[in-house]
């Protein structure tokens, strides 16, 4: 089953310094009929203006993922933690009993990223935070994980939940096929470019969601996704 989300009916917000598209319901933005998909309960889409970002702020029993589209995004948290990061590169917090944290964009240019909060497989583990520089050709016309709570030690960002991040680019002119199995489900978001799933035409920021089938992408230009694959909820 598919379920295709145009971006234009997306709550959005404009603060100036801070432009956001919610794919579900968050801060001002609340419809009782998109709060979550799974457990996924948060997908925004976010712009932030050079020299500003958001002030120190908690956060408790939730898994967060930021993939980072354009500009620098600088973290600071009450772990320790402090790291910049740029296009195509990841960070994830496991807030747990409880984290404070900032992110800023200290650049000259638009931070661009997306804010990924999930639901944690239990409340109260120890915070954690996370970060990796994936090479951007790793996912160039394939799909490549970027986080996982498929419990391999080896795989640098391991989230507690039965679920799988992954990004890809599919170049101008190609395709490429993901298959969701039974018993799972997917968020798909369009991070930037043109392309068709199924048949089903998609433009930058919209979104589908994805429920035991498979979806094969062709791109009318460069096409940049998301995907969140995890176990359907009953």
């Amino acid at each position: 089953m598919l379920r295709y989300l145009d971006s234009d009916n997306f709550g959005t917000s404009d603060l100036g310094w801070l432009n956001s598209h919610f794919h579900f319901s968050f801060a001002g933005y609340y419809n009782p009929d998109n709060i979550q998909f799974g457990v996924l309960r948060v997908m925004n889409d976010d712009l932030v203006m050079p020299g500003t970002g958001f002030d120190t702020h908690p956060h408790q029993d939730m898994e967060i993922i930021s993939y980072v589209v354009d500009g620098e995004l600088s973290h600071k948290d009450s772990m320790g933690s402090e790291q910049t990061l740029t296009r195509g590169q990841v960070q994830y917090m496991s807030a747990g009993t409880g984290v404070t944290h900032s992110e800023y964009n200290h650049g000259k240019d638009m931070l661009h990223f997306f804010q990924i909060w999930i639901f944690p497989d239990k409340n109260g583990h120890t915070p954690n935070y996370g970060d990796f520089r994936f090479d951007w050709n790793d996912r160039k016309d394939k799909w490549m994980k970027i986080a996982s709570g498929d419990g391999n030690s080896e795989f640098p960002i391991q989230i507690h939940q039965d679920v799988h991040v992954y990004a890809t680019e599919v170049s101008a002119g190609n395709s490429q096929s993901f298959t969701v199995e039974k018993g799972r489900q997917a968020y798909l978001a369009l991070v930037e470019g043109n392309a068709t799933v199924n048949g089903i035409p998609m433009k930058s920021r919209d979104g589908m969601e994805i429920t035991e089938e498979a979806i094969t992408i062709e791109a009318e230009k460069d096409a940049h996704f998301l995907l969140i694959e995890m176990k359907k909820l009953k």
